[in-house]
């Protein structure tokens, strides 16, 4: 059934975050004030960066003499507390002083610190910090970033704990006004990778394709971005018979959602770029059924969907220069009398046609179907693909690292470029066209389930959907769940994509270098 409302389970907030050119002792009503620890070299030990001495002196304490004494070293991501004795010199609200280590104080660094001073302050009211003011605006902005995803939490519990709740507010002290620009643009891209994560941490039982094509739609009214969704009957009427394939066993109907985003001085002649995402909402496998322990991840099956929708909600405020259209591409892979079976033929938009040899091997089928409508319909300037596609990406990379084809050097270049500086680091396989013969059919155009090397195999099938377009394919699928805390990186489902393409979309000129091969 069709959820009757579009609801979401209790949201958990990001911290709300301000700037203030006051020292962090002087601000009033804040539980923690964290002060930066930079590491020594080889001839000293480490350094307290600003309001270190001037907070001391007012707690009538030697901080200096305690990092000691607890042989801090000013390694990025490591606290070290201090409680404020009730009654002392100091404002009324301050309990704690938080010693964290900043690193190299590089954007890598800042991230990281910022990620560690939210979960130290988990369940605390507020904080004032001074380490966003030892560093540039690119800085400013990795910090924010941390501080965003590292409070990230998900609940649906009849109660909520307070004590669990990230810290309600972050004040960014040593900081003026000037410096809003890069206090929005971290938010944005905290925000996005908050948003994709929790849309993919919502249980199947509350998501399928209609539910995600609402969470779209209210996308679009909150980001001014134009909207259109297809439903089955719609599908099967204009030929998409990947995504009508792979959805008919299930209870809820398949669909295509378009966003489109126009920057505000676009003319006839500003570019397109295209976004394809895919929105499993859950898979079982299909008939080729998956292990149980396989399933255990599904409901994080439309990680690719949710990075592309939580991409165009945040694409003006980055300053996006291009036009940009997000495709949903929304199935979920279910198990029924209905349900595609190995030996089927299914005919994607344009015509091209299908084997399905492996049911489970599903997300290329609908993905296929928006990629040959974006090919016809959009006339992109380049097209880029996310998708938790296929467990061979994980065996080649683990579960910390992403992976990346495209078929333009120019493009890659850009892709990987702005994996580096958003934290998200992806590798480039090759698109080996030796590996063709594999996805080859008998009686159709192509087989869907080539075999190893899996990742490779699932590129060059996409590929055949992408006409002459420059065209990337990330395969997050090796980073589409991290299995512990790490920094930014929460236990679960990561949304991981959506801060690259931010990067990328939100630079100055982010087509430079593509319109040609380099």
């Amino acid at each position: 059934m069709e959820p009757s409302t579009p609801v979401l389970p209790t949201q958990v907030t990001p911290p709300e975050l301000a700037l203030s050119d006051a020292a962090p002792h002087a601000i009033v009503g804040v539980e923690v004030v964290a002060v930066p620890v930079l590491p020594g070299d080889d001839d000293t030990g480490p350094a307290l960066g600003p309001g270190a001495e001037e907070l001391s002196e007012q707690l009538g304490a030697d901080l200096l003499a305690l990092l000691e004494a607890e042989k801090a070293t000013g390694k990025v991501g490591e606290v070290v507390r201090f409680p404020v004795p009730l009654g002392g010199p100091t404002n009324a609200d301050l309990r704690w002083v938080f010693l964290v280590g900043v690193g190299d104080q590089g954007t890598d660094a800042l991230r990281r610190a910022g990620a560690a001073l939210a979960r130290a302050t988990v369940g605390r009211s507020s904080v004032a910090t001074s380490i966003a003011s030892l560093t540039d605006d690119a800085g400013l902005e990795a910090f924010v970033v941390g501080a965003v995803l590292g409070s990230f939490s998900f609940s649906w519990r009849s109660q909520e704990r307070p004590e669990s709740a990230p810290v309600a507010r972050i004040v960014l002290t040593g900081c003026a006004e000037d410096r809003r620009p890069a206090l929005e643009r971290g938010l944005a891209l905290g925000g996005a990778g908050w948003r994709a994560r929790l849309l993919a941490t919502v249980p199947s039982n509350l998501k399928n394709p209609p539910w995600l094509a609402e969470q779209a739609r209210l996308v679009a009214e909150e980001a001014g971005l134009a909207y259109r969704v297809w439903d089955e009957q719609q599908l099967a009427a204009e030929g998409f018979g990947g995504i009508i394939g792979v959805g008919q066993g299930s209870a809820t109907p398949p669909r295509l959602v378009r966003l489109d985003y126009t920057p505000r001085k676009a003319n006839r002649r500003t570019p397109t770029v295209v976004l394809v995402g895919k929105g499993i909402t859950f898979d079982t496998g299909g008939l080729s059924i998956k292990p149980a322990e396989g399933m255990t991840t599904m409901k994080r099956d439309m990680t690719g969907a949710a990075v592309v929708l939580s991409v165009m909600a945040a694409l003006e405020t980055v300053g996006c220069p291009v036009k940009v259209v997000g495709l949903l591409a929304c199935a979920e892979n279910a198990v029924s009398g209905s349900s595609m079976r190995p030996g089927d033929v299914l005919r994607h938009y344009g015509g091209r046609t299908t084997e399905v040899t492996n049911t489970d091997a599903e997300g290329r089928l609908v993905m296929a179907d928006a990629l040959a409508y974006a090919v016809a319909e959009l006339a992109p300037a380049a097209l880029v693909d996310v998708a938790t596609l296929t467990g061979a990406i994980k065996v080649a990379l683990g579960q910390r690292t992403g992976g990346f084809f495209a078929d333009h050097e120019g493009l890659a270049s850009a892709i990987n470029d702005a994996g580096t500086r958003s934290g998200e680091r992806m590798w480039r396989f090759p698109l080996a066209s030796v590996y063709e013969e594999r996805i080859s059919s008998k009686v159709a155009d192509a087989d869907n389930a080539g075999g190893g090397p899996g990742a490779i195999t699932a590129a060059l099938f996409l590929q055949h959907f992408t006409g002459d377009v420059p065209w990337a394919h990330l395969d997050v699928a090796s980073v589409g769940d991290s299995p512990s805390e790490s920094f930014e990186w929460t236990a679960g489902p990561t949304g991981f994509g959506a801060r690259a393409l931010l990067t990328w979309l939100g630079s100055d000129e982010p087509l430079a270098g593509i319109g040609t091969d380099a």
